[in-house]
């Protein structure tokens, strides 16, 4: 028996380990692919005639509709964090005013935070001064020496 192309059970098989996929996976992505899996084996179910290659097509189009409808829908709707900064630790740390450890020489210095130490970058100023955090940069924070 030649088979000719998909039929509808495969495109549930698929769904099903889209959804495994889905499960495993840290994001919303694989679900949407899933349902178009699905929807293609429903498809052939109802409409057995429909070439594989129609279903193919149709399977790739419901999956980039579904995604980008899902990400245009989301945007909106996405929730404020009541702790923005949290996977941020540097973010943490502006506004925060910290006595430099080192001196900043040639506009590059090193300050120490609990048991971390970070690479500072502003002004020339002597070690012991008080100092305010106003960005990062990369890997480093810029500072600006605290009057208060």
């Amino acid at each position: 028996m030649i088979v000719q192309g998909p039929e509808f059970w495969w495109w549930w098989i698929a769904g099903v380990l889209l959804l495994i996929l889905e499960v495993m996976a840290p994001a919303t992505f694989f679900l949407w692919l899933a349902i178009a899996a699905g929807i293609v084996g429903l498809l052939s179910w109802v409409i057995p005639s429909i070439g594989w290659e129609f279903q193919v097509l149709i399977f790739a189009v419901l999956s980039i509709v579904s995604v980008v409808a899902w990400r245009v829908w989301l945007k909106p709707h996405t929730e404020a964090s009541d702790q923005p900064t949290l996977n941020r630790r540097g973010e943490q740390y502006v506004g925060r005013i910290v006595t430099l450890t080192e001196p900043i020489a040639n506009g590059v210095g090193r300050i120490r935070i609990a048991d971390a130490t970070w690479g500072v970058e502003g002004p020339d100023l002597p070690a012991g001064t008080r100092i305010r955090i106003a960005a990062v940069v990369g890997t480093r924070f810029r500072v600006e020496q605290d009057f208060g």
